[in-house]
């Protein structure tokens, strides 16, 4: 009798524990339950046929012949991804393709014709500025851009003209020869184009202009120098500087300078020829 009183403790104690971890197990299903009755509860109340539902580009053409949006949604939505969607995306990466096409044909014919209205010109003496040789092919057509390139301070330079017309550039190579300073150019039918300049890096004003004929590049300075070394420097043996701005990073080994004068005059023209002075351990 007391082994059938243990037994049914024992069977007792194993029904309450498996309840218990039933409702357990319960409570976490009853919980999404619960979650998903409010979801479905919260989508009830949105209406199907809200002009939000439908896409800007969606055509009205496909709705009912009532011009109402129809109960059926998911009808909608098929008729739409599966015709309307999928042609309109289709037409847009057509244009958009033929656009990028129609752009890269554009661009590249007029490179181009800029080419064919361009001469390179070498042999330019470091005397001759882009003005003077400029002066020298508007006897051949009108210039639109002279850009003279190579170390200012070597014996000889070159330099690239743009005409406005390809007759321009055609007479510009009988100037083949010209002494121009101390040596003859030699001119010859350009290869590439001249880069065009952002010109939102260009002075925009005659103030501008002003200030940039007054403003001085300087390189190579050693980062031990501060900017009112740098002042001191060029005010002692230039003129009056009215700014300057010392800049530099932890990658290269110098800094590099933007000095501007108060006058134009004295100024920026000494200061020219200090190039090369020792200033420190570097020279500028």
């Amino acid at each position: 009798m007391a082994a059938v009183a243990e037994n049914a403790i024992g069977s007792d104690d194993q029904f309450i524990h498996h309840r218990a971890s039933s409702t357990a197990a319960a409570a976490p299903a009853s919980e999404f339950q619960r979650d998903v009755r409010q979801l479905v509860d919260l989508l009830s109340k949105l209406n199907p046929s809200a002009k939000e539902f439908f896409p800007s580009s969606y055509s009205p053409d496909r709705l009912s012949h009532s011009q109402s949006p129809p109960n059926n949604l998911s009808g909608v939505i098929k008729d739409f991804s599966d015709d309307g969607n999928s042609n309109y995306r289709r037409k847009k990466n057509d244009y958009s393709q033929g656009k990028r096409r129609l752009n890269g044909r554009t661009l590249r014919a007029q490179r181009e014709d800029s080419i064919r209205r361009t001469v390179y010109v070498s042999d330019i003496d470091q005397h001759v500025t882009e003005e003077r040789l400029a002066a020298l092919f508007t006897t051949c057509g009108q210039v639109v851009d002279c850009r003279v390139c190579g170390d200012p301070h070597s014996v000889l330079r070159f330099a690239f003209i743009e005409f406005a017309d390809e007759q321009g550039a055609r007479a510009a190579l009988n100037l083949a020869g010209t002494m121009l300073g101390y040596y003859p150019v030699r001119v010859l039918p350009s290869k590439t184009a001249i880069l065009p300049v952002n010109p939102t890096f260009l002075p925009r004003s005659e103030d501008e202009r002003e200030m940039c004929a007054r403003t001085v590049y300087c390189t190579n300075i050693d980062k031990k120098v501060s900017q009112t070394d740098v002042k001191n420097f060029f005010e002692s043996i230039c003129g009056e500087v009215s700014r300057l701005r010392l800049l530099g990073d932890n990658v290269h080994s110098t800094r590099i300078a933007f000095v501007e004068f108060a006058v134009l005059a004295g100024g920026k023209q000494n200061s020219c020829s200090k190039v090369g002075h020792i200033f420190y351990p570097e020279f500028i």
